[in-house]
């Protein structure tokens, strides 16, 4: 089911995205190499909660954390720890925050120093993905527009996608109708209209398509190994087009 927000839903959501998007500024300042990706963890959850919102992430469904740290070959969904960030890695983090019932939902892709110039191109084209399918959010088009938007960025550049996991609605409840994938046919699915929300996350690895989920459940990995990148913004559609709701 996909449900339409009011003018002032949305200025929830806005709430809600910007200490969401103020988390990931402060973060993309701390990723340097030597630090514990349980202290970024940390720093975010002391954060959101000093605005006075929640981290989303923490107990959903079981899950341990505030943030998701993912790092190289992991694609999404891993957990923080001990392990410290080494030059030439990359870091997917992907922050949730609720704030007077509504949630703001995005992730960002960092180098961790210098990376590999292969490496720094996928991150950038991943970005370049989501921006993509942000402009392809209007209302008369079709969610296929959107899917197609991440997909056709994707195979310019011969990067594998992540098909099993995908964007979403987002509102209340962080994963809300429809589902967003990051591939797909222009034209097709359902209508977009003014009132949607979601999160648009393209998912894009340096190797192949194919991921599995590590013994703990949760963390998603590259079948071969190659490094994956992660990008997402919770966007409103609006009769003007899409606007951003987690920027900082």
């Amino acid at each position: 089911m996909i449900v339409l927000k009011t003018k002032a839903e949305i200025e929830k959501m806005r709430a809600a995205g910007k200490v969401v998007g103020q988390t990931l500024a402060m973060l993309r300042k701390m990723v340097v190499p030597g630090v514990k990706t349980s202290a970024l963890n940390e720093a975010a959850e002391r954060f959101i909660r000093k605005q006075g919102a929640a981290p989303t992430f923490k107990g959903y469904h079981g899950f341990p954390a505030g943030l998701c740290i993912s790092i190289n070959e992991q694609v999404v969904h891993g957990f923080p720890s001990a392990r410290r960030l080494q030059e030439g890695d990359i870091i997917s983090i992907d922050c949730g925050a609720t704030l007077n019932g509504y949630i703001g939902d995005s992730a960002i892709t960092v180098c961790v120093g210098q990376c590999a110039p292969e490496v720094m191109a996928l991150v950038e084209t991943t970005e370049k993905a989501l921006y993509a399918a942000i402009a392809a959010a209007k209302p008369g088009g079709r969610l296929g527009d959107i899917s197609y938007a991440v997909e056709e960025v994707a195979l310019a550049s011969r990067y594998g996608i992540v098909r099993e996991y995908c964007g979403h609605g987002v509102g209340r409840d962080l994963h809300e109708g429809p589902q967003v994938p990051n591939f797909g046919t222009p034209g097709t699915g359902p209508q977009i209209r003014s009132g949607w929300t979601i999160a648009i996350e393209p998912m894009l690895n340096l190797g192949g398509d194919a991921v599995s989920v590590l013994g703990d459940g949760w963390t998603v990995v590259t079948q071969d190994g190659s490094p994956s990148a992660h990008f997402e913004h919770s966007i409103a559609v609006t009769e003007a087009g899409a606007d951003i709701l987690t920027l900082p």
